[in-house]
């Protein structure tokens, strides 16, 4: 089976009164197992329409999205739902965190919705939150954590079910820049070390250092471009270089 994420001739139209709006224009990405992909571009440039449909929230009006060699316009809404649930990992804006749940729970609750939880799942859990420095945090609520902290519970969530793929909009939108730099590096080394094909959006050009790829995106139309490129324009938008 081929692994990984691909994203083939996928067009996004809406309407809007009599007119046709086309959001995604001809999109295609590949995104490999162990490969870490940013996109960037203005607001209204179908950023979130895209990763929507990466996601396997919105079906595209054209164009086909594989998820390891499985077609994902030719499943039902229940599969889609298992997809979703089961092979893709989401990383918000917010880290929208239930807030009578403590973080280990946090982690706990989306076994239960895939069924009974195992010792393993306990063990499992334990192994993320120690790993992503959130040890000492099991029977912390929401509101007892850093910003910083909630996001690493939020990847750590994202991540509980092994999923294929981790999907992350804006993930340092709340974030101060130490704690930004920190939350990306993590996703990063979560990316590497368990194989996972993985695509941010972000605004925050100074988080593409960490990325493999760096596409973007103008009026729906997809481009590549090198993290250098990316990394060099941000340096210049700051006065830096």
């Amino acid at each position: 089976m081929t692994k990984g994420l691909r994203i083939s001739g996928v067009s996004q139209h809406f309407a809007e009164g009599s007119n046709r709006i086309t959001a995604l224009d001809q999109v295609s990405i590949t995104v490999e197992p162990g490969e870490f992909v940013a996109v960037v571009g203005p607001s209204g440039s179908g950023k979130s329409t895209f990763l929507s449909i990466a996601g396997a929230l919105l079906k595209a009006s054209e164009g086909d999205v594989q998820l390891n060699g499985q077609n994902m316009s030719k499943l039902s809404a229940r599969e889609l739902s298992n997809i979703r649930l089961q092979e893709i990992g989401f990383i918000m804006q917010s880290s929208n965190l239930v807030p009578y749940l403590n973080v280990l729970d946090q982690l706990l609750i989306v076994k239960k919705m895939s069924g009974k939880v195992k010792g393993e799942d306990k063990a499992f859990a334990f192994k993320l939150l120690e790993e992503l420095g959130l040890g000492s945090k099991l029977k912390s609520f929401p509101e007892e954590l850093s910003g910083g902290e909630k996001q690493r519970t939020a990847i750590a969530r994202a991540l509980i079910n092994n999923p294929n793929v981790i999907l992350a909009d804006e993930p340092t939108a709340s974030l101060d820049t130490k704690r930004a730099h920190e939350v990306v590096s993590l996703i990063a080394h979560e990316v590497k070390s368990r194989r996972k094909a993985a695509i941010m959006v972000t605004h925050d050009e100074r988080m593409l250092e960490y990325c493999d790829k760096v596409y973007r995106m103008e009026d729906g139309k997809l481009s590549l471009h090198t993290a250098n490129e990316e990394a060099h324009e941000a340096q210049l938008t700051d006065g830096i270089v």
